[in-house]
């Protein structure tokens, strides 16, 4: 008969670490997906609240589309994803060049992100009003998007109609 030799300690201790490591990380990747699932189906309410078919909310970029045209105007969302590749391409520019980078161009970068922001920050004012709601609640979105959309999704609110 063989015997079996028995395990040392530090193995012993390496697969328990990687066992609560693989439950924990399990754990985490469980939460993210309900999340991302709870989401989903926010977004899903909140476009078939404003008559819109609900499948457009899971589309990428689609989705931000048919936001801005419940919103205000389907134009400018053009304007901000212009702005947003204009600003990808140009921090790309900016970490290739590294130092070098010209003063220009980083005053660039820097306008078009403060021009974005401005977009975001109107567009969550006109979808907090296109649902009854005022400027606390757009306040709510920028810092807290996850969350306001939730409420929006699955609270009582009714969408209202764009640029009202």
């Amino acid at each position: 008969m063989e015997t079996i030799a028995p395990i040392s300690d530090e193995t012993a201790s390496s697969i328990m670490l990687g066992g609560i490591l693989g439950f924990a990380l399990g754990t985490i990747l469980v939460i993210y997906l309900i999340w991302w699932l709870l989401q989903v189906i926010a977004y899903w309410r909140i476009f078939t609240k404003a008559g819109e078919p609900g499948w457009k909310s899971i589309i990428p970029a689609y989705n931000q589309y048919t936001l801005y045209k419940m919103t205000w105007k389907a134009p400018v969302f053009w304007v901000w994803l212009v702005f947003t590749v204009a600003v990808l391409v140009m921090y790309q520019q900016l970490s290739v060049s590294g130092d070098n980078a010209s003063t220009l161009l980083v005053a660039a970068t820097f306008i078009v992100l403060i021009i974005l922001i401005a977009i975001s920050l109107i567009s969550y004012y006109k979808l907090a009003k296109s649902f009854g709601h005022g400027i606390g609640y757009a306040v709510g979105l920028f810092f807290l998007w996850p969350i306001f959309i939730l409420i929006l999704g699955f609270g009582s609110s009714e969408y209202k109609g764009a640029d009202l």
